[in-house]
């Protein structure tokens, strides 16, 4: 992330809009109708409307006012937003904090009890080695869900209606199926799965990076 001295100084990289499913600042899903993606000239994140709703004299577009996000605006202009450090809930870990510093993360396949497979950015964080972080694509600010995998139990048998690769964890009544692009990566994750669901860490964590 740009510093914030070097705000407006130089462009930023901007966050494809692919790469995110809600606003990085208030958290919002994008919809098609109400929610358009803007992107701040200042930082490159993806806003809604409402956060893109600043403007600020840019130094690297000839100071020309640009549309900024509310955080650059408060920055730029110098003054801080006091509620800027209130506490963060459990979800609100961004995905590209935790995916930089993780055991493993990688894209998978996702079923919940009926619902149709989806994919989601899954994580598990150095920090937190024994939670599984979902999201729906690797920059989100936010995570869909998380599953405490202590206590879990692996089922990596696919039954004929699943897709290939998948795995499932299940607890009691909940339910949670997994399926990788490949036998290799569905392997890597079951490596940490596997001890994450007996309360134990990889000691290898750096071997489990998967880009």
């Amino acid at each position: 992330s740009l510093q914030n001295a070097e705000l407006g100084k130089r462009a930023p990289r901007w966050i494809r809009d692919n790469e995110v499913t809600m606003c990085m600042k208030c958290k919002e899903p994008f919809n098609a109708l109400t929610r358009r993606r803007h992107h701040c000239r200042a930082c490159g994140h993806v806003v809604c409307w409402k956060c893109s709703d600043y403007k600020a004299h840019l130094e690297y577009d000839g100071n020309k006012l640009n549309k900024v996000c509310k955080d650059c605006y408060h920055v730029i202009i110098g003054c801080r937003d006091s509620e800027e450090k209130k506490k963060k809930g459990i979800l609100e870990i961004e995905s590209a904090e935790v995916s930089g510093n993780s055991v493993i993360c990688s894209f998978l396949q996702y079923m919940e009890k009926s619902k149709p497979w989806q994919k989601a950015w899954c994580v598990i964080p150095k920090q937190e080695a024994l939670v599984l972080y979902m999201y729906g694509a690797p920059q989100d600010v936010k995570a869909l869900a998380t599953i405490p995998l202590l206590g879990y139990t692996v089922d990596d048998t696919p039954r004929s209606a699943d897709l290939p690769h998948s795995f499932k964890l299940t607890q009691s009544k909940s339910v949670h199926s997994f399926a990788a692009d490949s036998e290799e990566l569905k392997q890597k994750w079951l490596k940490v799965i596997h001890l994450a669901v007996k309360g134990e860490t990889p000691e290898c964590q750096n071997e489990l990076q998967v880009n």
